[in-house]
């Protein structure tokens, strides 16, 4: 009876690749959607013929946003080996030094906590870079191009695409118990 009370135990290490996996087969699979559904968005004039081999960006974007949220969630020095074994994982994955995926990672994560300010909501900041780093705000109509601001109803659409990038670390730690 007690038994479904407890969390099965996983350890970082295959946390991290786990995550590295679906992140990364995700976005493969994924991306191609996300252009398609930017192109063809009504609130954007003129269609902006994002590639759908164009994931590089996208890919950072989710990476940065997700590893925002382990050090919420994670504490007693957990999130820091996580994210560490995270950017292993990734650079392997990635053919890319550890140390400049670091570096790009957190240029990112950066960028997207300034353009999101004051907020500190991670999924609208994920949101946003893709609006700027995609270099949306050309193909908007003048009102928000002039504002250099994304349409409302066009950044609500983004919320809904990014919000299928998260991981989703709360049922994680509800169900599992992180070890070493």
């Amino acid at each position: 009876m007690i038994s479904f009370l407890t969390k099965r135990k996983i350890s970082e290490e295959k946390l991290a690749e786990s995550f590295t996996a679906g992140i990364l087969q995700l976005v493969d699979i994924g991306f191609p959607e996300v252009a398609l559904l930017i192109n063809e968005d009504p609130e954007l004039e003129i269609a902006p013929t994002i590639s759908a081999n164009a994931a590089d960006k996208f890919l950072l974007i989710v990476i940065a946003g997700n590893l925002l949220y382990v050090p919420k969630l994670f504490n007693n020095y957990q999130d820091v080996r996580l994210v560490e074994s995270v950017f292993n994982k990734l650079s392997t994955a990635l053919n890319i030094d550890k140390e400049k995926l670091k570096q790009l990672v957190a240029s990112y994560q950066s960028y997207m906590n300034c353009i999101n300010m004051p907020s500190k909501n991670i999924h609208y900041a994920m949101s946003k870079a893709v609006f700027f780093k995609y270099e949306l705000n050309q193909y908007q109509d003048s009102y928000f191009r002039n504002m250099n601001s994304p349409n409302p109803l066009f950044l609500k659409r983004l919320d809904d695409i990014v919000a299928h990038f998260i991981w989703n670390w709360e049922e994680i730690k509800s169900k599992y118990k992180l070890v070493e």
